[in-house]
């Protein structure tokens, strides 16, 4: 089992025209051939894009590209969709794949305004759809499906389940376990702005449901309340019986108060957000928090020693 994504996940791509669009789709061609079905522009529905060299043997592949989502959904049965649009008009995009009532939505665009987020977040609230993000490296099932920018040459299949509000220490996490010889079941990169569509919470529930992973890593930041509120949800749970061996880290620990730290969220202000509250509160719900994030890996081949 996985969470999220696998192999028969059918993925939409709004913005793959660009640059960016087009790089990131021939990387997920290339991985496993990840089951990208079709592009969205709404200036070039009719049009056909065809990948480069960098989507290795699928190099020449065509994907049709749809003016509007609900159509390319019709048409090619698409059950996720990624986001690569511009800040200004990711909101949008966002939007128009919760109404094209597509499942899953992974938005990697970085600096989408609040605003627009808190229209989404409403949006969202009353729809059947799950938005993984903004900002964020999207979700990976080894050897299956790659949404997103992870490097999927890191990856493992195993049996750790990795859930992180930073990209870049995500790959750290990724790479550590595959080193051990864990490897993971699914990698989930929630994102750093402080509003967006799937919290801690709500990967952890998956995570505990999914037979096949066995222990979790779970990487947090300085600002907001997302890893206290997931350390007391775990607590809950244990209480039910419920739990896995689990092990934390909170980046920005030495981040002074009121500064702004890479991600838009990461920010302690009226005395909340700060490091060595998540810290003691992942503690007391049984999180072995990781000293630094070089030693996750080891730090979690430690705990399931015993």
């Amino acid at each position: 089992m996985s969470i999220l994504v696998n192999k028969d996940t059918k993925v939409l791509v709004q913005g793959l025209t660009g640059k960016t669009g087009t790089f990131h789709t021939e990387q997920a061609l290339a991985y496993h051939g990840t089951r990208m079905v079709a592009g969205i522009h709404p200036k070039k529905g009719g049009e056909t894009w065809t990948a480069g060299e960098g989507a290795g043997e699928a190099t020449g592949k065509e994907l049709p590209i749809f003016a509007a989502v609900g159509e390319a959904k019709e048409a090619t049965g698409a059950n996720a969709s990624v986001i690569y649009v511009p800040p200004a008009g990711a909101g949008a995009a966002i939007i128009e794949a919760i109404d094209a009532e597509i499942p899953l939505i992974v938005c990697i665009t970085e600096g989408i305004p609040v605003m627009d987020m808190v229209k989404v977040k409403a949006r969202l609230e009353k729809s059947k759809s799950r938005l993984i993000g903004p900002n964020c490296p999207g979700v990976l099932t080894p050897e299956e499906c790659k949404i997103g920018i992870m490097p999927g040459s890191i990856f493992k299949k195993g049996n750790v389940g990795i859930l992180s509000r930073s990209g870049t220490l995500t790959y750290e996490a990724v790479f550590q376990t595959t080193n051990e010889g864990l490897g993971q079941t699914t990698a989930v990169g929630i994102g750093g702005d402080p509003v967006k569509g799937t919290e801690f919470i709500d990967v952890l529930e998956m995570f505990l449901a999914d037979d096949e992973t066995r222990s979790m890593i779970m990487i947090g930041e300085i600002g907001g309340s997302a890893e206290e509120d997931a350390a007391q949800f775990l607590k809950d749970e244990a209480k039910k019986g419920r739990s896995k061996p689990i092990v934390g880290f909170i980046a920005g620990r030495t981040a002074p108060p009121g500064r702004t730290m890479g991600h838009a969220g990461a920010v302690i202000s009226g005395g909340k957000g700060g490091a060595d509250d998540k810290i003691a509160a992942m503690e007391d719900a049984g999180i072995r928090v990781s000293p630094s994030p070089a030693q996750l890996g080891k730090t979690l081949a430690e705990v399931l020693k015993g």
